[in-house]
Formats: structure tokens, C-alpha cells, sequence
């Protein structure tokens, strides 16, 4: 009885699954690696479930209602991020992948309902997950960023002994950067050669919003309107190496943590070790009691 309850389950998923896909029309596998491998440059071996979610999250973000505040916040969001997506088709893609999850509740209820509540936890992570990836990844973006400010504000002091052309700096400091703040640099100087340089600068400052960066921002739009901020800069690569030196302090009192549990890792082998010795050997002499 069993064994056909599962068959049956197994079968009605199956064609639940195929209607579904025929019901929302969802492109063929050939289709959906053609368009993931043209949206996704560098990608070999697209996943056919990202473009299902991706074309889901499509269709239900027509559904998505947001107003105009928080909708502009999350493009400038999404933009900072390198995510590709509309707001509401990002909303949507964390709805998506949250309610697949749930799918599997179902079955988790017919055949192992102790499993159910553990599935309806793991939804709601995920939606937390995806719903806040793109501020994950503007934290990563934004102290990657401020890892390479010593650095950058350091040379801003040097170059402008010599010239005041800001433009010219940056495009310079761009060639031996690397990274998140090299593509930063290259959307602000495209920015810069088009439009305003103190409103592409302020537009780089809102983007990553860093304490740090706001500083070397205010340094360079005073060098534009004229001013002679080189002791400026000097004293802020000296406050920044001072934080550099206090977060590398704060890395290194972290790390004696990790030795003590690794320690206390191996001293536990040990122990074992020479346990399972003093059990054998008790074993062996018990048995040449007997």
C-alpha cells in the first residue's frame, strides 16, 4: 500500500509539474540555455533552473506594485549590485524560489510530515536570503572599496603635487586597480567625460555610500572648484592608514580564536586516540583472563 501511495505521489508530481510548465509556458531547455548564455556572458554551462525562476519572476513581477520612492531606491540598489534586473522582477525572484521551496511540503506531508516544518523554515531563509542579496553585496562592494581608499588616497596626495587634473588622476590610478573599485572608477569617469565632474563624483559617492569615500569625494570636488587640497589629502591618508592599522589589529585578535578551537580540536584526537588504546587493551586483557 505504501509502495503505491509513493508511485502515485511520484506520478501526480510529475504531471502536475509538465502541466505547469505547459500552462505558464515556459521556453525548452535548448531555448533556455540560448538565453541565459546571451544575459549571462561567461556563463558555460547554464542552469535550466535560474531561467525557469528567471521567467517565473518575470511574469509574477507584472503583479508587483512599488511606489515611486521605494522603487527608485531599489534601482540605484540593484544598479550599485550589477544586478540586471527590474525591481519588481527581483522582488518576484525571491517569492519564486521561496514558493518552490514550499512546493515540497506537500509531499514532505503525505510521507514524512515531521519534515514539513523544517521545509517552511528553509522557504523563509531563502526569501530572506534572496530578498537582501543586493545589500549583501553593496556591503561586500563597500568594504572592498574602503580596503582600497589608504591606497588611492595616498596617491591623490602625490599626483596633485604635480597636477590638479582630476579626470586625469583617476583614469591613471584606474590602470593598476583591480576590482570593485576599478569598476567603480569606470562608470564615474565615463560619467565624468559626459556630464558634470562634481555630479558624477556626488553620483559615486551616493552609490556606494561609505563614511570614508564621502571625505575623498569632498577632497576632489574642492580640487575642482579650485582649491589646494594636498594637505587635505595628506592628513586623510594619515587618519585612513590609522583605521587600516586598527581593522588589521582587530583581524589579527580574531585569529587566536580560530587556533584555540582548531587546538582544542586536536587535543580531542588525541585523547581518543590514546582511549581507544587503553580500551583495547583493557579488552585484550580481560580476555586473557577468561
Amino acid at each position: 500500500m505504501i509502495k503505491i501511495l509513493f508511485l502515485f505521489i511520484i506520478c501526480f508530481s510529475v504531471g502536475l509539474f509538465f502541466i505547469l510548465l505547459d500552462f505558464l509556458k515556459v521556453p525548452t531547455k535548448r531555448a533556455d540555455k540560448v538565453y541565459l548564455a546571451v544575459s549571462k556572458k561567461g556563463i558555460n554551462k547554464p542552469k535550466l533552473s535560474e531561467v525557469i525562476v528567471l521567467e517565473l519572476s518575470e511574469k509574477l513581477g507584472k503583479y508587483i506594485k512599488l511606489g515611486n520612492y521605494k522603487k527608485r531606491k531599489l534601482i540605484m540598489t540593484l544598479r550599485s549590485a550589477n544586478i540586471k534586473l527590474m525591481p519588481e522582477t527581483y522582488i518576484a525572484k525571491a517569492y519564486v524560489k521561496a514558493g518552490m521551496t514550499l512546493l515540497c511540503i506537500v509531499p514532505a506531508i503525505l510521507i514524512l510530515p515531521l519534515l514539513a516544518p523544517v521545509i517552511l523554515i528553509v522557504a523563509i531563509l531563502i526569501y530572506f536570503k534572496e530578498i537582501s542579496s543586493a545589500e549583501e553585496i553593496l556591503k561586500k562592494s563597500k568594504r572592498n572599496i574602503e580596503y582600497e581608499l589608504p591606497r588611492f588616497v595616498n596617491t591623490l596626495a602625490q599626483e596633485l603635487q604635480g597636477s590638479r587634473d582630476v579626470l586625469s588622476i583617476l583614469e591613471t590610478y584606474k590602470k593598476n586597480s583591480s576590482g570593485v573599485f576599478k569598476r567603480e572608477l569606470e562608470i564615474t569617469i565615463a560619467d565624468m567625460k559626459s556630464g558634470n565632474l562634481e555630479s558624477a563624483l556626488t553620483r559615486f559617492e551616493t552609490r556606494i555610500g561609505s563614511s570614508m569615500l564621502s571625505d575623498v569625494i569632498r577632497g576632489l570636488i574642492g580640487t575642482i572648484r579650485g582649491d589646494n587640497n594636498i594637505v587635505y589629502f595628506h592628513m586623510l591618508a594619515h587618519d585612513f592608514k590609522q583605521l587600516e592599522l586598527q581593522r588589521l589589529k582587530s583581524e589579527v585578535m580574531r585569529r587566536p580564536a580560530k587556533i584555540k578551537k582548531y587546538s582544542m580540536m586536536m587535543l580531542g584526537c588525541f585523547v581518543m586516540m590514546y582511549l581507544v588504546v587503553m580500551v583495547l587493551q583493557i579488552i585484550e586483557s580481560m580476555g586473557e583472563l577468561f
